[in-house]
């Protein structure tokens, strides 16, 4: 097996980035969306001034999340051929992280809205706070409490040198 260049392992870095933040990228879309035509909808008007807060918020952090997560493109854009794919991955790594921690508060504030909306506020604040629970489990706890982890023992070898680029690439500089 040959081993690739640093030129191509940061081509494919940021070729699986890309990949990750497509999927990123339509959840939030949808989301953001859903939550533009809100207001415009026939029970909006009957919402409280605390379920208006958390729609904006909700909105906000939705908005934010879209613009960190697209960014990447654009970033892509102004530096086309001049050979900065490093720091084209760090920037993208860092959007791509932020973006999802936004995402995460308009997921939460999104169900917060959603549950004050058609059950008792405890109820709502409770739901929201397990849905807050259970993205961090599935987006930060598992992939760091697994980080460690190899595939297979015959992908040892790969595996490590995946990590070590992976950390490579993330690294800030």
């Amino acid at each position: 097996m040959s081993r690739e260049t640093e030129r191509e392992r940061w081509q494919r870095n940021f070729a699986d980035l890309l990949q990750e933040l497509r999927v990123a990228q339509t959840g939030v879309q949808i989301l953001f969306a859903f939550l533009l035509t809100l207001p415009f909808s026939s029970g909006f008007p009957d919402t409280t001034a605390f379920q208006r807060d958390v729609y904006v918020v909700a909105l906000l952090a939705a908005a934010a999340a879209a613009a960190m997560i697209i960014s990447p493109v654009a970033f892509h854009r102004v530096l086309f051929r001049q050979g900065r794919k490093p720091e084209l991955v760090r920037f993208a790594h860092r959007m791509a992280s932020g973006g999802l921690g936004f995402m995460l508060v308009a997921m939460v504030s999104s169900v917060l809205l959603v549950t004050d909306f058609i059950l008792p506020r405890t109820v709502g604040f409770v739901l929201s706070g397990i849905t807050g629970l259970w993205f961090l489990t599935f987006w930060a706890g598992l992939p760091f409490v697994h980080r460690g982890w190899l595939r297979d023992d015959d992908d040892e070898e790969t595996a490590s040198g995946d990590a070590a680029d992976d950390q490579k690439s993330a690294r800030c500089p």
